[in-house]
């Protein structure tokens, strides 16, 4: 008895309201000046309080479907068409990638000064005493390690595979930069440990007169491979950074607007370590003459470079700073002072 109750107050607030439904529905189809916004406003109201009744009385019915329907038109039209991927796409890689990285470029050059200077004095410290160069394994081992091994490692698997295994072993030392950034730690434990470890290799093959070739070998995809490097563990250093010292910010915001900046930068990193292990595939290892190699590396950089300081500064000028936009990432937490 009282479903059928419910059911005729259903059928009887469905004729008293259908008029005003069909005016809501046929504002959320047309054009609209300021007075029209104002009555669409009023009229979604109304019968949002009208399927709130519906579903209360009789839940599921023909009624409470039409009002739903009526209710998401003109809540679209209120709120507007969600971007199409290409807009989000085209978003992503002019304005909120570049932005990210040109935020992050003075701290990329120190990491890379760091680096370097790791690199070259463990190598010279190596190279300079061969009683150090002898504690480092036998003799015959080294010199095949010079003569052979080195070269062979770019060549011993085919050019496809070999880009795939390098691009996945980068893209985890990046990750682990981004991953375990917060503990301000992990990024400097893998540049040192990667610069000291390329220190080694070229403090042997300087003791063996073989320096300049790692140096051919190392530049055509070295130059993109660990300028992504750098720039992740600069990424991971900015986010322990807003943890020790968030500003005005509070410790959650910052890390939240942080690492949503960071991921954006992780994900542009995919791409560019995608690129140099193309290039430590297809071109580093293979027949081709070594200017050409070195030069095919250096335009993979000066591409990056472009991207990341010319594009990400108009970016940055433009007021992205890589976050996602304030309705993406959440109403923001206002505070004084």
């Amino acid at each position: 008895m009282m479903s059928t109750v419910n059911q005729v107050d259903a059928d009887a607030l469905a004729d008293a309201r259908r008029a005003e439904w069909d005016r809501l529905d046929e504002l959320s189809r047309s054009r609209l000046d300021g007075q029209g916004v104002d009555e669409l406003i009023l009229r979604y109201r109304a019968a949002s309080a009208d399927l709130a009744e519906l579903k209360t009385s009789v839940g599921d019915s023909p009624q409470s479907a039409y009002v739903s329907s009526v209710l998401s038109r003109a809540r679209l039209r209120l709120t507007g068409a969600p971007e199409s991927i290409l807009t989000q796409a085209r978003r992503f890689f002019v304005d909120q990638l570049p932005a990210a990285l040109y935020r992050l470029r003075w701290t990329t050059l120190v990491i890379a000064a760091v680096f370097v200077a790791i690199t070259v004095g463990v190598g010279a410290w190596l190279a300079s005493d061969p009683a150090l160069v002898a504690t480092l394994g036998a003799a015959d081992f080294l010199e095949q390690y010079a003569e052979e091994s080195f070269t062979d490692y770019y060549t011993e698997n085919p050019a496809a595979v070999f880009a795939g295994m390098v691009w996945t072993n980068n893209a985890w030392i990046a990750a682990q930069c981004v991953l375990f950034g917060i503990t301000g730690i992990w990024p400097i434990y893998v540049i040192v440990q990667n610069a000291f470890g390329l220190g080694v290799s070229a403090g042997v093959m300087a003791a063996y007169d073989r320096l300049d070739v790692m140096v051919l070998y190392i530049l055509p995809h070295g130059l993109l491979e660990m300028t992504s490097i750098f720039v992740a563990a600069a990424g991971g250093l900015h986010l322990f950074w807003a943890w020790v010292a968030p500003g005005p910010r509070t410790r959650p915001a910052a890390l939240a607007q942080e690492g949503r900046a960071l991921a954006t930068v992780a994900i542009g990193l995919v791409f560019a370590l995608f690129l140099s292990g193309l290039v430590e595939g297809f071109v580093t290892g293979w027949s081709l003459p070594w200017p050409v190699k070195i030069g095919i590396g250096a335009a993979a950089l000066a591409v990056f470079l472009v991207y990341m300081l010319l594009v990400g500064r108009r970016a940055y000028e433009r007021g992205e700073r890589g976050d996602l936009l304030e309705y993406e990432a959440g109403t923001p937490q206002l505070t004084a002072g």
